[in-house]
């Protein structure tokens, strides 16, 4: 498998509120912009709701996770999860900020060709064989958090994603429209994509690591 060391075992356990990834605001996929700075109480709670709704999934699968049943899980009142997350999809968006967090941290500062270091083609090619792998691990949540198209591309995440493929882009292929291929080539890593392909489909995971390399020496013109 290639780059398999980029695979984790399992999802990372819940963040405490004290923990800080220390990365560029332009990459930062903290709380909400609703609430930048929670009380302790408040980030306590938060983090009891969130921990509720990962024994949810680790039992009954994301179908199983309700606003009522994380509510009764954590023992608190229905309302308190929907002030604090909004809305299901909210709450889900949330129980993938950690692991956001983690992939984050990987390409930002960890080893290379992931992290600094390696040539910015090498970085790419790692950086999609990474998301590809923890979406594939998380794929019933990633698709269960899915918000509709007016948050979906706005959601921090999301951005930090976009924003490092394009600086990667850039450096590759300076002449081109970075910014747009950042877009096309992160649609090919779409958890419902990668759903219809190995589920419905039938392809092997080891397919989509190699159509991944593939893609990106055909939209950077180096090697493979």
């Amino acid at each position: 498998m290639l780059y398999a060391g980029f695979m984790s075992a399992a999802l990372p356990s819940f963040p405490q509120p004290e923990e800080s990834l220390g990365t560029p605001p332009v990459l930062d996929v903290g709380t909400a912009s609703d609430e930048p700075c929670l009380r302790a109480d408040a980030a306590r709670n938060r983090a009891r709701l969130l921990e509720a709704a990962s024994r949810l999934i680790a039992e009954h699968g994301a179908a199983g996770v309700t606003m009522e049943a994380v509510a009764a899980a954590a023992g608190v009142g229905k309302g308190t999860v929907f002030r604090r997350f909004g809305d299901r999809t909210g709450l889900l968006l949330a129980l993938l900020d950690h692991s956001a967090r983690t992939l984050q941290a990987d390409f930002m500062g960890g080893p290379p060709p992931l992290g600094p270091g390696a040539p910015p083609v090498d970085r790419l090619r790692a950086f999609g064989l990474a998301v590809l792998y923890r979406y594939v691990e998380q794929l019933d949540l990633q698709l269960a958090a899915q918000p509709e198209a007016s948050r979906r591309f706005a959601h921090p995440f999301q951005q930090a994603l976009q924003t490092h493929v394009t600086m990667l882009l850039r450096q590759i292929r300076p002449g081109a429209d970075c910014e747009l291929l950042a877009h096309t080539l992160l649609a090919s890593l779409d958890p419902a994509l990668i759903s219809h392909l190995t589920r419905q489909r039938g392809m092997p995971l080891e397919r989509l690591e190699k159509g991944w390399v593939d893609l990106v020496a055909r939209v950077t013109g180096t090697d493979v």
